[in-house]
């Protein structure tokens, strides 16, 4: 005889599959932006985490009310499906019903907006993996359900966290780096879209604009260390903006340097201009 089904544990669970579902995504997110050139201003971690926590509840209401209003009902017509046409049919049935419970108001919502089509599909195909992972896991009728989900899940996000650390730590995940240039791509126009500029010639020449000062001078490219320690620098009379950072790819490098008190976020970033064109930098204060 089938364990009689809880209801109110397949709503439990399937809210804490979303939350644990959110916590994966931030983990992931946050593993992949140590893989990408640093923004502008540097992130205030402990701010960040803080609005994290402070968003738990909103979370959880949100999956709360995913849960009742997707979950809960694919869940139960499931286990009529089952009764249907057998037991295992409640398994490949949930998601179908998922998808079918999303696709008024998902595409109801993108036809009343004039969305893509594609960010439409998109959305929906990931709206559906997501609620049926918690249709998935809330079918199974047992009272310790909620318990082993709470474990493993939360087993889940915090080895995806420490085992993307160590990938990063011994070269498994390409951690960011600067590219290695040399004198030879520097040479050209460097600017930004707020007209300050650098002109680098072979000859180790240098032309620049910027607020207060510009004139022509002298440059000299610093190897350093490695990648991070290489430098840029320019000598113009009049200008107080000696040393630049090397920053970007290798198909788009920057240099970049900040001004004043370090903790006040101001940035000069340059990008090399191919052919002369307006690069997608853009100096941030």
């Amino acid at each position: 005889m089938h364990q009689k089904r809880s209801y109110a544990v397949v709503l439990v669970v399937s809210t804490l599959v979303g939350l644990l579902e959110v916590a994966l995504t931030v983990v992931v997110v946050v593993l992949y932006v140590q893989t990408q050139p640093p923004p502008d201003r540097d992130p205030d971690w402990v701010e960040i985490g803080a609005a994290l926590v402070g968003t738990v509840p909103l979370i959880g209401f949100i999956s709360f009310l995913l849960s009742l209003v997707f979950v809960l009902p694919a869940v139960a017509l499931a286990d009529l499906l089952g009764r249907w046409l057998g037991r295992h049919a409640a398994w490949w049935s949930a998601p179908l019903i998922v998808a079918a419970l999303l696709t008024p108001p998902v595409f109801g919502y993108a036809a009343y907006n004039d969305t893509q089509t594609r960010a439409t599909l998109l959305f929906w195909v990931s709206a559906t993996a997501s609620l049926s992972a918690g249709a998935l896991i809330a079918l199974p009728r047992d009272d310790r359900l909620l318990g082993r989900v709470a474990r493993w899940g939360t087993g889940v996000v915090v080895g995806t966290g420490l085992f993307g650390a160590l990938g990063l730590a011994v070269g498994l995940l390409p951690a960011y780096e600067p590219p290695a240039i040399g004198p030879q791509t520097m040479i050209g126009l460097w600017n930004d879209r707020m007209g300050h500029d650098l002109v680098f010639t072979s000859d180790g020449q240098v032309t620049g604009t910027f607020p207060g000062c510009s004139g022509s001078g002298t440059w000299v490219y610093e190897g350093g260390r490695d990648v991070w320690t290489q430098k840029v620098r320019v000598d113009i009379p009049g200008c107080t903006l000696p040393v630049w950072d090397v920053g970007g790819t290798a198909e788009e490098p920057r240099i970049l340097q900040r001004i004043g008190d370090p903790d006040s976020g101001t940035l000069f970033r340059l990008d090399k201009s191919p052919d002369g064109s307006w690069p997608r930098g853009s100096t941030s204060r």
